[in-house]
């Protein structure tokens, strides 16, 4: 089982969502997050005064999935959040030792 973290910008969020359910990948956690890369933020001007945000308004996407859906996970989270422009966002992968769910005790890729 491998773990997909994914962060984009939030308006891409549907798409990589329906990119992924499409996929037949359903389960997944959705944060909102802040933060900033090689963009380091921007200025902006309100009631005429300047001001920096260093913060910029992010989606962090958490999946974990069987390993043969990952590459075609990975494509469709690519396909669907790129624009072509810095701030696109990044995709971090890392191997998931053992899942379980609550409920029953499931283990495995069953409990997915």
């Amino acid at each position: 089982m491998t773990k997909i973290e994914a962060v984009i910008q939030p308006s891409k969020l549907d798409a990589v969502k329906d990119a992924l359910v499409e996929l037949g990948v359903e389960g997944m956690t959705i944060l909102e997050a802040r933060g900033h890369g090689r963009q380091k933020g921007h200025t902006e001007f309100y009631r005429g005064r300047e001001y920096a945000v260093d913060l910029l308004p992010k989606i962090k996407l958490e999946v974990v999935t069987s390993d043969e859906r990952v590459e075609p996970a990975i494509q469709a989270i690519i396909a669907a959040a790129r624009t072509g422009s810095i701030g696109d966002g990044k995709i971090f992968v890392s191997k998931v030792d053992e899942v379980i769910r609550i409920r029953n005790e499931e283990r495995g890729e069953i409990a997915l």
